[in-house]
């Protein structure tokens, strides 16, 4: 027997979807997808073990990108503040070089 046809995630999803709703059994999406019954039921397994998983993640807190994404973000507000403490002590410098601004008039 040759290799199983590469089925993309979306399709399992789907499947296991309609199993876990009692639309078809494992044995006939086994038939109409032309793969292993066993292959099926260990995408329902994963299906389910990664849900605990996302449910278990949602109740401790924020996604380890959630918390990358909010690093990220303390790090670009801290370098803006710093760059315009840079900026308002060039100017101050310019000034007392060059005399008054004409903006600040």
């Amino acid at each position: 027997m040759g290799r199983p046809p590469v089925i993309p995630p979306e399709k399992k999803s789907r499947i296991v979807l309609s199993i876990l709703a009692g639309e078809v059994s494992i044995a006939e999406a086994a038939r109409k997808e032309k793969v292993s019954e066993q292959s099926i039921g260990r995408w329902k397994a994963e299906f389910i073990e990664a849900g605990k998983s996302a449910l278990a993640a949602g109740k401790t807190g924020p996604s380890t990108r959630e918390a990358q994404l909010e690093a990220e973000v303390d790090d670009l507000t801290r370098a803006l503040g710093e760059a315009a403490v840079e900026i308002r002590v060039w100017k101050k410098s310019a000034e007392g070089r060059l005399g008054p601004s004409r903006t600040s008039r």
